[in-house]
């Protein structure tokens, strides 16, 4: 189960909104077949597995298959892994996580049992549900999960207090590029205007493997520049602006001239926190996850909401001046982070690992 975990993470960032599945076949104590969903409406694990093992040319009747999520049993982009698990005779399949989703949530299992297949569940189940996070939270409970995302400097810093080309970036290449890959696992990345204002970034994942996340722009008061790179791309990859009711009615001239520009705008009631507004319409979306990357104001509010799932930080090997800068310590004073993982990428150190709340979402225990 193990190896076929480190198979499913292979599909992280192609798979998405599906889940990153792994599968290994064993006969007689020996591997003879191994296969994981590779890209979003590929085969699934299953299937790769089985094929992996008519490429050896092994029979897989009689064997035990090992995989991280449930089988499926219904037809969507491909047909039903179980029916293939059926047909090609497998004696046993060890299962790390059930599949919460409608399609599914024990059906898979229980078809293979019918069939004569002996079944167990839970083996590495705490790993499974890790790999799939987002997934699971959404497939239960139909609500976005949202991970935070910053890159600093030892004592707390976002930003060099003035920045040049030398003195643009904080972390490494690798970690950029790592940073990257995550953003090619999201259905949405957000900021503030104020990051928009200083980088006019893209928010686009690069390369971009087909991925085109929505981009998310909070900006109560509308200083979005019109002659921003998110705006002269809105109309080849989705924009979304989050205001509130009072600036839509008091700053219509330029809602319409954003609107014009393919950015879609929508208004948060006065009376409520545009934060929690803005998940509750992503749920409604279908966005599964959500990649928050602003400075420490956004960051710092979505902490302080208690809406964070997740924190992935790339911690630099620096020291910046103590006056200068954005600080993100006074937000995260108070951050404990749960099945927190360490990884060096050169130079720097990522931390990734859940909040509270994600770890409930998981249905995990610390």
């Amino acid at each position: 189960m193990e190896l076929a975990l480190q198979l499913a993470a292979r599909g992280l960032g192609n798979v998405e909104p599906n889940p990153a599945v792994g599968a290994v076949i064993v006969k007689k104590g020996k591997i003879i077949g191994r296969g994981w969903h590779k890209k979003f409406g590929g085969p699934h694990a299953e299937i790769s597995a089985l094929a992996d093992c008519k490429k050896q040319g092994a029979n897989p009747k009689g064997a035990t298959m090992f995989v991280t999520l449930e089988p499926c049993c219904h037809f969507g982009k491909t047909g039903p892994c179980t029916d293939a698990l059926i047909a090609a005779k497998l004696k046993k399949v060890v299962v790390a996580t059930i599949d919460p989703s409608k399609h599914a949530n024990g059906k898979g299992i229980h078809q293979l049992r019918k069939a004569g297949i002996k079944v167990s569940v839970g083996e590495c189940e705490a790993e499974a549900r890790v790999l799939n996070a987002p997934f699971l939270k959404f497939a239960s409970t139909g609500k976005t999960w949202v991970t935070l995302k910053w890159a600093q400097s030892i004592d707390g810093k976002l930003a060099w207090a003035k920045t040049d080309d030398k003195h643009k970036w904080i972390s490494c290449e690798e970690s950029r590029k790592d940073a990257h890959k995550l953003r090619r696992r999201v259905g949405a990345i957000l900021v503030g205007i104020n990051t928009v204002l200083k980088d006019d970034p893209l928010l686009t994942p690069r390369p971009a493997n087909g991925k085109k996340p929505l981009r998310i722009v909070l900006d109560n008061h509308l200083r979005i520049p019109l002659n921003c790179k998110l705006l002269k791309t809105a109309k080849d990859v989705p924009v979304l602006i989050v205001t509130n009711i009072d600036t839509l009615r008091t700053k219509a001239r330029k809602a319409k001239q954003i609107a014009g520009r393919g950015a879609e705008i929508i208004a948060c009631p006065v009376s409520r926190s545009n934060l929690k507004f803005l998940i509750v319409q992503l749920s409604k979306r279908g966005v599964q996850r959500l990649l928050v990357e602003g400075g420490p104001t956004v960051i710092g509010s979505f902490l302080k909401a208690k809406l964070a799932d997740e924190v992935v930080i790339y911690v630099a090997p620096k020291i910046l001046d103590a006056k200068g800068g954005a600080d993100i310590s006074w937000a995260t004073n108070r951050l404990h982070l749960c099945r927190a993982e360490i990884k060096h990428i050169r130079d720097d150190i990522r931390i990734n690992g859940l909040t509270s709340k994600g770890l409930k979402a998981a249905r995990l225990s610390v």
